[in-house]
Parts: C-alpha cells; sequence; structure tokens
C-alpha cells in the first residue's frame, strides 16, 4: 500500500528541508551527494557517488530508512549495515514523525547513518 497523498505533502516538505540542510556544498556533489525516495510505505536516504572503477556512472549507497506503521501511526527507523541488509535503529527503533527521524539521521549520535 502506498503512502496517502496528504502524507506524501508532509513527507516532501520535511525530506526537502533535510535536503537543503545536510546536502554537501555544490562544488563537491559531483563526488558525493544526497537524495531521498519514497518506496511503497518506505522512505529511503541514500548517498550518491561514482563508481569506484569508472567515475563517470553514479550508484546509490543506502544511508537510512523509515517505514510508516499504519496500525502504530509511527515511523520505524533502519540502519543499512555492511552485511548490505536493512537492520532495525536499536537506540531509537521508532518514532512518532518525519521531523524526529530527521533529527536522528543529522545527529547520527551512533555513527550508523554515514560511512
Amino acid at each position: 500500500m502506498a503512502l496517502e497523498f496528504e502524507n506524501e505533502i508532509e513527507i516532501i516538505e520535511v525530506m526537502e528541508g533535510y535536503l537543503n540542510n545536510s546536502r554537501p556544498p555544490e562544488e563537491v556533489r559531483n563526488e558525493v551527494d544526497l537524495n531521498y525516495k519514497i518506496e511503497s510505505q518506505s522512505i529511503i536516504v541514500f548517498e550518491i557517488r561514482p563508481v569506484w572503477d569508472n567515475p563517470s556512472k553514479k550508484r546509490e549507497y543506502n544511508v537510512a530508512k523509515a517505514t510508516f506503521i499504519k496500525t502504530e501511526n509511527k515511523w520505524k527507523i533502519y540502519c543499512f549495515k555492511s552485511d548490505m541488509k536493512w537492520h532495525i535503529y536499536k537506540p531509537a527503533e521508532k518514532v512518532n514523525n518525519l521531523k524526529e527521524f530527521v533529527k536522528i539521521i543529522q545527529e547520527d549520535k551512533h555513527s550508523c547513518f554515514r560511512g
């Protein structure tokens, strides 16, 4: 089930604000950039970097994910680990809203969201 339209407006506002505050400076964005996508009930934050052996190609590297749990009206937080799998973010498994999710990934107190 896709997120409902009214939630999409909130998502875009919060996530675009996050990008405005968190993206690297314009002059280095060809080396590393940050973006997000909406997939079903989830928002996935990812870095964009050149492929090491072919810098003309870009690749997405997962950073963080928030999945909306409709029955609880909460967002479940995941981090992407070196085993190439999503794992529940143990210090704060769920948050009440996207602003809390963004705050957690920006602070990154446990170094889980950036390589």
